[in-house]
């Protein structure tokens, strides 16, 4: 499955048309968490079917198709299920500072409702789009979003998305960082972009301003520029590999140490990248503790290299056990690569 992104051009009685059905559904998503919660108060539970139809007879009175209704049940009652689960928090209601920002259309498309740069959809009827090819396959679903620079039409559709790989047997292990986005175990190095770091002196005035929009426009800039980086990045690794070993740093703990540079680099999403991909195109991705793996001797795996917050600033060492002199990250990514493809410790995930 992948998705595509469609921007779309509504008119304005379209565009109003939508931001009354987001004001609608906001209401009917609100109804059912509060529902799910006040009914498992007195130990009363639906069934994922029952539940979807609560609000079966409502939808000529709202304008809006049954399906979407029914979907939009079932993101509540989903949200509750996990939380029921443990394993997300409690769902919040959607409000001013949590809005609803999407249409589900859960229904498969076919493809003969896109014609001239325009798309039927139930409800709405023609919706014109900014023309784009879209890959072969079966439109599972779609679903309109409300992003700060628009409309969009988000398809799932039932492809992969695939790209020339070159035929090669070489490995490579990865040390991901804040300076260098990626370090790879043959000495390739990738950037990191500072996205945001770059963009926070023009947000922080867009912000003083109190021009929300604007604000949420350069957010929503910055995050597309790191994705776009990511996958460029991600898609030269597994061109590249047959086999990929990426460190699996604690991103949590170093968020709290080093704040927003974390989540700046966007390390978590190009392991996601790299690893989804690595499955599309038969390569062998695998993520690696990195327990030590900085203060290891990539030649005789003797503890002789920095470690702590007080030698971060050490970026190259001498192993006072066999005499080799390192690169901080390059040593990294070398012991990574020896743990990954089965030469030392245990690996701890193993993708593909």
């Amino acid at each position: 499955m992948i998705t595509r992104e469609l921007k779309l051009k509504p008119s304005k009685k379209l565009e109003a048309a939508l931001s009354s059905w987001l004001w609608n559904l906001t209401s009917v998503y609100n109804f059912a968490i509060r529902k799910i919660e006040l009914n498992a108060k007195d130990k009363i539970y639906f069934s994922s079917f029952t539940f979807a139809n609560l609000l079966s007879n409502h939808s000529d009175k709202l304008e809006i198709p049954s399906h979407t209704l029914q979907a939009t049940l079932l993101v509540a009652y989903n949200a509750w299920k996990r939380c029921f689960k443990k394993q997300s928090r409690k769902p919040r209601l959607k409000g001013i500072r949590n809005k609803l920002r999407s249409i589900p259309f859960p229904d498969p498309i076919p493809m003969s409702r896109f014609k001239n740069g325009g798309i039927n959809l139930p409800g709405l009827g023609r919706v014109k789009y900014f023309k784009q090819d879209l890959p072969k396959g079966k439109i599972k679903q779609g679903r309109i979003v409300k992003k700060a620079s628009g409309w969009y039409l988000q398809l799932t559709i039932d492809t992969k998305h695939t790209f020339k790989v070159y035929d090669t047997q070489k490995k490579v292990g990865i040390d991901t960082g804040f300076k260098h986005l990626a370090i790879l175990s043959d000495g390739t190095r990738y950037e990191n972009q500072r996205n945001f770091i770059k963009g926070q002196e023009r947000l922080a005035q867009a912000q003083r301003g109190n021009r929300k929009k604007l604000s949420a426009r350069l957010h929503e800039r910055i995050a597309n520029r790191r994705k776009d980086y990511n996958h460029k990045v991600s898609k030269e690794i597994v061109q590249n590999y047959k086999e990929i070993y990426i460190t699996n740093d604690n991103l949590k703990g170093q968020a709290k140490l080093f704040g927003k540079s974390v989540g700046d680099a966007g390390i978590s999403q190009l392991r996601n990248f790299t690893i989804y991909k690595s499955e599309n195109h038969n390569r062998k991705c695998v993520l690696v503790d990195s327990y030590h793996t900085t203060m290891t001797c990539s030649v005789c795996w003797s503890l002789t290299g920095p470690t702590g917050l007080s030698e971060l600033a050490v970026r190259s060492w001498e192993c006072s056990v066999c005499g080799t002199v390192h690169d901080r990250d390059i040593n990294s990514a070398l012991v990574i690569l020896k743990i990954g493809a089965g030469t030392a410790h245990e690996v701890t995930h193993v993708a593909a």
